[in-house]
């Protein structure tokens, strides 16, 4: 089978600002969204407007770039002084995901590098690195989905909580871009996606992009995960992640958790596929990973509609974390890592 082509874009450059597909409408309306600044881009990053951590970390990079090229006219530096603002309003922008702070980091590199110059000759710099870790992400998830590919059989069910396609990413997809891969290889493969409550990433967006490309793929309760497996219709689980600590620990959309406890008591496969940029060795274990939690009204209702009583208490932590020994493997650019524990991560980001 030929490679597949997306029909969307989740991020794009067009001219002088960046546009960004808007998540929270899909699939009812595809809308792309413009933005001009680093306060817009973090703003689109908190409100959902963009969401999966290799995702947000692309949209973060083209932030600084849009400042860059803003204040491209100033002196020198006024030029530094406020880009350095850029900087801090995108870190702020998302908790848990560390592919922003990864992106933000390496853009900071790149302008720390030319300091000197021009602040035009600066701006244009940085564009040329934000279109880069765009490029490298793509090049990242195809990767992985090669490696990912050859642990699928041939007629597997594939179970799937949360987002981690295309949508999630510059292209292609993590989890999904590994389903991607193992069907261009000639795999007939299938999707079970959970519906992933409370903000229905599995059911809106999921699903849809799945669809797009014609995999055959069933929605589901997220309730109704091990009823399926204990029937034996769900042979593989893959899911992405938003940060990955240093001892195989994994942050992953709120339910990803109870997956892997299911998986591992009906004996099921359960894989993450996430880029190394993932990955986070200055946080020893999942304890140490910051759980960002987002306004209760996502646990009450959905847009217009509410269903809680008016005077209801609710939280609404929106990650939970997998401990490293209920991960089968872990799926990066680099190859796979099986029963992933500190030291095989250490030798994974060492090249070794």
């Amino acid at each position: 089978m030929a490679e597949f082509v997306s029909r969307f874009d989740t991020l794009r450059w067009r001219g002088e600002r960046l546009e960004m597909i808007d998540q929270r409408v899909l699939p009812a309306e595809i809308r792309y969204l413009a933005f001009d600044s680093a306060l817009t881009v973090a703003d689109g990053i908190r409100d959902m407007v963009v969401r999966g951590a290799p995702a947000i970390g692309c949209a973060a990079a083209y932030g600084v770039a849009l400042d860059a090229l803003r204040l491209q006219q100033k002196s020198p530096a006024e030029f530094n002084r406020d880009l350095g603002s850029a900087f801090c309003a995108l870190a702020a922008s998302r908790p848990t995901a560390v592919n922003l702070f990864w992106a933000l980091a390496r853009m900071r590199r790149a302008w720390e590098a030319c300091r000197d110059a021009a602040p035009a000759q600066s701006a244009q710099r940085l564009l040329e690195e934000a279109h880069a870790i765009f490029k490298d992400d793509v090049a990242a998830n195809r990767s992985m989905g090669r490696h990912g590919a050859e642990l699928i059989p041939d007629g597997a069910s594939i179970l799937t909580h949360c987002n981690a396609g295309a949508l999630a990413t510059a292209g292609h997809g993590t989890a999904l871009g590994v389903i991607r891969s193992a069907i261009e290889s000639g795999k007939k493969v299938s999707v079970i996606a959970d519906e992933t409550r409370p903000f229905l990433q599995g059911a809106r967006l999921t699903a849809w992009e799945l669809m797009q490309d014609d995999i055959p793929v069933t929605l589901i309760a997220d309730n109704a995960a091990g009823h399926l497996m204990s029937r034996g219709e769900i042979d593989v689980v893959i899911v992405g992640a938003d940060r990955i600590a240093a001892n195989g620990d994994v942050a992953n959309k709120i339910g990803t958790y109870q997956v892997a406890v299911l998986a591992q008591r009906h004996r099921i496969p359960f894989y993450v596929a996430a880029p190394l940029s993932t990955i986070d060795a200055a946080i020893a274990s999942g304890a140490d990973i910051p759980i960002e939690e987002r306004d209760v009204d996502e646990v009450l209702g959905y847009r217009d509609l509410r269903w809680a009583p008016v005077e209801a208490i609710a939280r609404n932590p929106v990650f939970d974390v997998t401990p490293a020994e209920l991960v089968t493997a872990l799926i990066t650019e680099r190859g796979t890592v099986p029963a992933p524990d500190a030291g095989k991560i250490s030798k994974l980001l060492n090249g070794s």
